[in-house]
């Protein structure tokens, strides 16, 4: 059973809730089995908040007759995705404000990561990136700053189904040199994309600690001034507001 319930809370609820994140911890999909063993509640119980779910869109039965999450949770989804951006900017302008490039705030969605926030650099020559576009996670900073955090059979399964194209000659095309380079993420403590989106373009990325999904913030400019000298600037401003950005999504639940 999932930890972590709150005294006073509606117990209906929380299973449903339960349910949802073992089916997500499942990686997308969970036999009535496996849930009945692993929310310890009886059958008869999580049929009934299952035939309330499923019509609702929040899960669906597969023909398997397992079940995984519903698409009426994309909806949900972004619309808190893009909640957490508007939350988290002005700790981006504020990256903004004392490095001069544009910062970048993204999290992982389903198989790839989507960019949710964004403060931008006022030089005329910057970066941008929409907010809500969704990008491979190999080749891109915020991407790889969570793949090395996740367990290496969830990486190789993400890499096999979306695949590892490769925009330049610097970008990642075979699984052990991502691997190798989520190594060395793991051993300093954030991630680079040096020219692996882009020619001409580097940022400099780091996870959120113990954030509620896994997030990651960026900045990144060209070459010619987002250096390595830029980076040791960049590198403590970003873990800096890395935990500023864990401490308050944390008091606010």
């Amino acid at each position: 059973m999932v930890d972590g319930k709150s005294a006073g809370g509606v117990q209906s609820v929380e299973r449903v809730f339960d349910l949802l994140s073992i089916i997500t911890a499942s990686g997308g999909e969970s036999s009535l089995s496996e849930l009945a063993s692993r929310a310890e509640l009886p059958l008869p119980t999580i049929h009934r908040l299952l035939r309330t779910l499923i019509p609702l869109g929040y899960v669906r039965q597969l023909p398997n007759r397992s079940y995984a999450l519903g698409p009426g949770l994309i909806r949900l989804g972004n619309a808190a995705g893009l909640q957490l951006g508007t939350y988290a900017q002005p700790v981006l302008q504020g990256l903004v404000d004392e490095l001069g490039e544009s910062a970048n705030m993204a999290v992982l969605d389903g198989q790839m990561v989507v960019y949710v926030g964004q403060a931008q650099s006022s030089h005329s020559m910057r970066m941008f990136t929409e907010v809500g576009r969704r990008a491979h996670m190999h080749d891109t900073g915020v991407g790889k700053a969570i793949l090395a955090t996740l367990p290496e059979q969830q990486v190789l399964s993400i890499v096999t189904s979306m695949g590892m194209p490769t925009p330049t000659v610097k970008s990642h095309g075979t699984v052990e040199s991502l691997l190798a380079d989520l190594e060395v993420i793991r051993e300093r403590g954030y991630a680079v994309d040096d020219e692996e989106q882009e020619i001409g373009v580097r940022c400099f990325s780091m996870v959120l600690p113990n954030a509620p999904t896994p997030t990651a913030i960026s900045v990144s400019g060209p070459t010619t001034r987002v250096d390595w000298e830029f980076g040791e600037r960049a590198v403590p401003l970003l873990r800096d507001a890395a935990q500023r950005l864990s401490a308050q999504f944390a008091s606010a639940g």
